[in-house]
């Protein structure tokens, strides 16, 4: 079966598997090497999973910095050990001094740089080992909080107290590390009651979109479709790095770059794409210690395309 190609493929994730098993399984129905995804999503999350497949394995490091954007539940009158719905309680309180108009004047505290401490229950390392296999161990580890950014919180819809739970509903855009079930937590402590993040649904990282995303169960049945369907799903390469500024090589600079060597051409920024011909991406660039010449940071191998999707605007 020879189904593989290079780009990105947009999965809405759906509630139950892990990140890294939603990447597996695309990897393995779309026959890749190698696959890999830009921000992970907690099990119980649904919605955009940017998988990078083939050579986009390789832009990976410049897709993860992009910001992230969610819808987000918070329930607001028990509190978990993992700040959200998978967890245990440890705490209860009464909602119903909770009300849309609270919610609303406590958000703008949360806009801005914050500092976050990692969850127990997260993919975060720590002396080697991710933080949710020390806690399933029964561990608390000393973590150290970082600092995240916030752009913008919206209420978009409130549910007063019933059945001893109030229920918020956000718009969250945030930076890269950010954790919403931390925000839910904090957002509970703010208005004395305590909370956790019931549900959430990413709609957005970085470029990639909701609107442009797939099933799970669509994504694996894409190679039954034909290459073509698979093409038309996938992100072509110079299409995902598009955030960068670009540079047109010329044929005859095409070869040199792929092979590593700089370019005499001044960067137009800290990094950008070089592109060939067809528009395809060759490389991601940056200055050489000169700042004068294009020093290839990653290359990326584009094999011919005789489809000319590689040169189609979206």
């Amino acid at each position: 079966m020879e189904v593989a190609s290079d780009g990105v493929l947009i999965v809405d994730k759906p509630a139950g598997p892990t990140s890294f098993e939603v990447v597996d399984r695309v990897r393995r129905a779309l026959g890749a090497a190698k696959a890999g995804h830009t921000g992970t999503l907690d099990p119980a999350a649904t919605g955009v999973l940017a998988v990078c497949v083939g050579e986009a394995v390789k832009l990976q490091q410049f897709l993860t910095e992009g910001d992230k954007a969610y819808e987000a539940t918070v329930a607001f009158g028990a509190a978990t050990d993992t700040e959200d719905a998978e967890g245990q309680v440890t705490e209860r309180g009464d909602p119903s001094s909770v009300s849309a108009a609270r919610v609303a004047s406590a958000l703008p505290g949360l806009v801005g740089e914050l500092s976050q401490l990692p969850p127990m229950y997260s993919a975060v390392r720590v002396g080697g080992r991710r933080l949710h296999e020390a806690a399933r161990a029964g561990l608390v580890v000393e973590r150290r909080p970082r600092t995240v950014r916030v752009h913008a919180i919206e209420l978009l819809s409130f549910e007063p107290a019933s059945g001893g739970i109030a229920r918020a509903r956000l718009a969250v855009r945030c930076g890269k590390g950010t954790y919403v079930r931390t925000l839910a937590a904090e957002l509970g402590r703010r208005l004395g009651v305590p909370a956790h993040l019931e549900a959430l649904r990413r709609t957005a990282a970085g470029p990639f979109t909701l609107d442009r995303a797939i099933p799970l169960e669509s994504a694996l049945e894409l190679p039954r479709a034909g290459a073509g369907s698979l093409r038309e799903r996938l992100v072509p390469l110079a299409e995902a790095v598009a955030h960068l500024p670009a540079v047109a090589l010329a044929p005859s600079e095409v070869e040199g770059l792929s092979h590593g060597r700089p370019l005499p051409r001044r960067p137009p920024g800290p990094l950008c794409r070089a592109l060939d011909e067809k528009g395809r991406l060759v490389a991601v660039c940056a200055p050489d210690p000169t700042g004068k010449r294009l020093r290839p940071v990653r290359v990326v191998v584009q094999p011919p395309d005789p489809t000319g999707v590689g040169d189609r605007k979206r």
